[in-house]
């Protein structure tokens, strides 16, 4: 699945199409840059699950819990370096608990991911501009 987005309402849109087919447990990794949108999407993932919650940045508490009929866990693993690292975060616990987990800077942790997991990839275009590929699981055909 491939969006072309032109501004944060659209990258949010996005996400809510994208949060429309998850399921409860599912895993999604993130792969972008810095400023790529990966807090904007899953502001939009949030609200696709029936959140309610304002989103902002995991990068200093590490996950940050948004409740609605799904749970959504959103962590940032970018100061992330090691094992014993990722278990301070509750990480592992988290794959336990039935919510959605967006994990961003997943490559930090890549080989900790389970498998399955669904990978959002987010190109940074001109401006406001992006390019979102959805893969790793049939549901995003």
């Amino acid at each position: 699945m491939i969006f072309s987005t032109a501004s944060p309402e659209e990258t949010k849109a996005a996400a809510r199409t994208v949060a429309a087919l998850l399921r409860p447990g599912d895993l999604i990794a993130y792969r972008g840059g810095m400023g790529a949108g990966k807090t904007t999407f899953t502001a939009g993932l949030a609200q696709g699950l029936g959140s309610t919650a304002w989103v902002s940045s995991p990068t200093f508490a590490l996950v940050h819990q948004y409740d609605g009929p799904t749970p959504l866990c959103h962590f940032d693993m970018f100061r992330v370096a090691s094992l014993e690292d990722l278990y301070s975060t509750g990480f592992f616990d988290y794959l336990e608990g039935g919510a959605v987990l967006a994990v961003e800077w997943s490559e930090n942790i890549e080989a900790a991911l389970p498998e399955p997991h669904i990978t959002v990839d987010i190109a940074m275009g001109e401006g406001d501009q992006r390019t979102i590929t959805v893969t790793g699981d049939e549901r995003f055909l």
